[in-house]
């Protein structure tokens, strides 16, 4: 696990070295004039104030959702429940498409709020249902017992053993925020990964990216510091009495007609919008816009790629993710958290420092399929890495320990307790990957080999060439071929979730002071 885990967080560093090798080449004069001017202060004010809007908000709709869902008696749980993980299936620029093309004036940081918000908040939505699955129903009826309120309940209880998918996921949406290009691009809202992407597209100034990349690095060590310091050193798995019972619902009484008609709200604005522009243009088109030659071909690479990339970055992300649970300590999280800096930068950026690389280093891996799978793990480690670590912090070390005293090889232990267990995290880590990789858009195009086209690249190559009902197929393909994998994998881990609690007959474990406030 030690020598997988320093093998990935190797490769990780190699946009990083990329970064720091240009500003060493430039020297520190010519890298200060890049980084402070007015400009910069810019993108940076536009950035950090699209992060301080947008991450909350994901975590409000998604915890709350959530909790709605698998906690009161919200009519239609269910369908609600699959409603509130499929803007997932929709890519940020493809929400963007459609919003600008039913709003054209669209533009400017509440733009990129409201498009961030409802592209990114199945992120933190996903893996709390998920920890709001495996938690022992007991905790909460304790609580309540002792006269505490569904309010009290909720912050008291419920909220604290939620923190690592709840920090975990907005993490994620921090990061995502950090490295978006084609959604904020078509509103015209800069960033700091739109402007690296100007320089090198209009005026090859490497450069100057490479100096904006730095600054963007910084910003994602500030997210990991409070990310880490916010997780503290709770326990999140035990082995006790536990219940199989299902969890007390809490009624909604006159609330659920609001409730109700919030979620209609967020699901027209997240799924209707897209669905009915879309829809328009493909009809707008006609049968003609079927007719492309590379549709086929396109779809079947998307589908390979996005495979082959969930693959190899949950395999990567493995060794990271146990290593930080089992072996917590100065060095599993260096190892972590260099995969989330990689994460941070643009597509752009870690495609062109695997570029240099492999001309340099390896010219056999030069536009292969291979580097461009490399460059996906290295770009998605994260979205496999937090519900890993979720998953893996839930499956108490005991069970093992009791295999093997039991006679069976730490491996065999591994394999039949440990690795059943974590099941279901693995199955929402892969979907997380196969719907990033599927929807990637600036590494893909300048990493694929010659020929290789995804759906992502051939929809924005004809979008802007502002042939809207060209595009549009594409689109639609990249939500048909997203939508069953957000769906079954969503419901699938759920409903393992839930099995994997009755058969331990163990939830989640509560931190100390709330294990001490439900004594």
């Amino acid at each position: 696990m030690v020598a997988a885990g320093v093998v990935v967080a190797l490769l990780s560093l190699l946009p990083l070295a990329f970064v720091v090798g240009t500003a060493a080449q430039i020297g520190w004069a010519q890298s200060a004039a890049l980084v402070f001017r007015p400009r910069v202060g810019e993108l940076l004010t536009n950035t950090v104030l699209l992060v301080a809007i947008a991450v909350p908000l994901c975590a409000v709709i998604g915890v709350g959702g959530a909790w709605l869902v698998e906690r009161t008696s919200l009519a239609g749980a269910g369908a609600w429940g699959a409603v509130l993980a499929m803007p997932l299936a929709i890519p940020a620029f493809v929400n963007s498409y459609a919003w600008v093309s039913a709003i054209p004036s669209l533009a400017g940081l509440g733009s990129g709020v409201l498009l961030a918000t409802l592209s990114y908040f199945p992120l933190v939505y996903l893996p709390v249902r998920a920890a709001l699955a495996r938690l022992d129903p007991a905790l909460e009826q304790a609580a309540a017992s002792l006269g505490r309120g569904p309010v009290r309940v909720f912050f008291g209880t419920v909220l604290p053993q939620l923190r690592l998918a709840l920090l975990g996921g907005a993490l994620l949406v921090g990061l995502h925020l950090l490295s978006e290009y084609g959604a904020f691009a078509l509103i015209r809202f800069d960033t700091f990964t739109t402007a690296i992407m100007d320089q090198y597209r209009s005026t090859f100034n490497g450069s100057a990216g490479s100096m904006l990349s730095g600054v963007l690095m910084l910003l994602c060590f500030a997210l990991l510091l409070l990310e880490s310091r916010a997780r503290g050193r709770a326990r999140y798995a035990r082995i006790g009495s536990g219940t199989a019972s299902p969890p007390r619902r809490i009624r909604l009484g006159i609330a659920q007609l609001p409730v109700q008609l919030v979620l209609l709200a967020l699901g027209l604005a997240a799924l209707g919008v897209p669905a009915v522009v879309i829809g328009s243009w493909l009809a707008h088109g006609g049968a003609a816009v079927w007719q492309s030659p590379d549709l086929a071909s396109t779809l079947l690479q998307t589908l390979t790629l996005a495979l082959g990339g969930g693959v190899v970055t949950v395999a990567a992300a493995f060794p990271l993710s146990w290593l930080a649970v089992r072996r917590p300590g100065a060095f599993s999280r260096l190892l972590e958290r260099t995969n989330y800096i990689t994460s941070s930068m643009p597509g752009i950026v870690l495609a062109l420092s695997l570029v240099t690389v492999s001309l340099f280093f390896a010219p056999a891996l030069y536009q292969t399929t291979a580097l461009l799978l490399l460059a996906y793990a290295l770009l998605f480690l994260p979205r496999a890495l937090v519900p890993l670590q979720a998953g893996i912090a839930q499956a108490p070390r005991s069970l093992e320990e009791a295999a093997q005293a039991l006679g069976r090889r730490p491996l065999r232990a591994f394999l039949g307790v440990t690795l059943r267990l974590v099941a279901p995290a693995t199955a929402a880590a892969l979907a997380m990957v196969f719907l990033a990789v599927a929807g990637e858009l600036t590494a893909t195009l300048l990493l694929s080999p010659i020929g290789v086209q995804t759906l992502a690249t051939r929809f924005w190559s004809l979008s802007s060439e502002i042939d809207f009902a060209g595009a549009a197929p594409y689109a639609t393909l990249l939500i048909v071929l997203s939508a069953p994998m957000t769906y079954l994998l969503f419901r699938q881990s759920a409903a393992l979730s839930t099995a994997g609690r009755s058969a331990t007959g163990a939830g989640s474990a509560q931190p100390a002071s709330t294990k001490a406030d439900t004594a």
